[in-house]
């Protein structure tokens, strides 16, 4: 087993070599196994294929495969440059699944790069939303990823600026941004992480909560978890779905540390019925017993028990 962990800025690069490959075949039409509506993210698929020696981005279309017979309805993928969506398109149609949202990384924390990343984001976003998308879906870069050093006042306050003006222009495009977070922004009272929401306009930017990022950063604690459902569950659009065991990521979305029932239950008392993508993810010490499609298939079900109503 290959312990490593690919970061999603490796499989943004690694994805954009595979812009090129364009295919038309006809579409395969799937019969829904339930109206629940179930996502996975790119970033799972590379994991899970990395663990077994296998690279996702060599044949997309051999993935896609893979990805429609696990039973999931839609993909998220990881942007980095707007031909992606042409290449990515087809072969979603062919294989029956939908885009709804998509994942796009950011550097905003200068002005500069804030330009530079909106301007990206914005041309992303005109071609993905002719392709069904209707949310962009950004976690801002780090000074430095895995790094020591954390973002200034001023920088915390250019970012949340350039955060809000993204999600008005996206709001015009009749798209939804969905702020999301890792551990990073956790650090330091999690001033980072509260000042992306208390820093913009809710109508503007959204949350896409990622319930494990919440939990990791704050110290394993469901507590910081539930506090930020509390604070700010109106403002969900999307859920990331990842599980783990005494603290290790689980081989599948399941019962565990998280009590995502006690979640799904906070969401419905809201009124809130956000987009489902499943992010499960293996790291040193998750069990390996299945492949990519029986991991998807068993968490999906899972899902779909866990949120059925949504």
């Amino acid at each position: 087993m290959n312990n490593k962990t690919l970061s999603r800025r490796d499989i943004l690069k690694a994805s954009c070599l595979t812009a090129g490959a364009l295919l038309t075949a006809a579409p395969i039409v799937r019969a829904a196994d339930s109206a629940l509506h179930v996502a996975s993210n790119q970033y799972s698929w590379y994991v899970y294929f990395q663990r077994e020696g296998r690279d996702f981005a060599k044949d997309l279309d051999a993935g896609f495969k893979e990805v429609a017979a696990s039973g999931i309805d839609g993909f998220e993928p990881s942007i980095g440059d707007a031909s992606q969506i042409d290449s990515m398109t087809p072969l979603l149609k062919k294989h029956g699944m939908e885009m709804r949202s998509l994942y796009v990384n950011s550097t905003l924390h200068t002005a500069d790069d804030a330009k530079k990343s909106i301007e990206l984001i914005l041309a992303v976003a005109a071609k993905a939303k002719a392709a069904g998308a209707r949310i962009i879906v950004t976690n801002p870069n780090p000074i430095q990823w895995g790094g020591p050093e954390n973002k200034s006042d001023e920088q915390l306050q250019i970012q949340a600026e350039a955060l809000d003006r993204l999600g008005e222009q996206l709001a015009q495009m009749g798209m939804t941004l969905a702020y999301h977070n890792h551990d990073m922004e956790l650090r330091n009272a999690a001033r980072e992480f509260h000042h992306m929401m208390a820093g913009t306009n809710p109508k503007h930017v959204t949350l896409c909560l990622d319930a494990h990022w919440i939990y990791r950063g704050s110290g394993n604690s469901q507590v910081a978890l539930f506090d930020v459902v509390e604070l700010y569950g109106a403002r969900i659009s999307e859920l990331h779905l990842r599980q783990s065991r005494n603290n290790i990521w689980s081989e599948t979305f399941e019962d565990g540390d998280i009590d995502y029932a006690r979640l799904a239950r906070a969401l419905r008392q809201k009124g809130v019925k956000p987009h489902l993508v499943l992010e499960q993810a293996a790291e040193k010490g998750t069990p390996q017993t299945m492949n990519p499609v029986e991991v998807h298939k068993k968490s999906a079900a899972y899902v779909r028990q866990l949120f059925a109503g949504f």
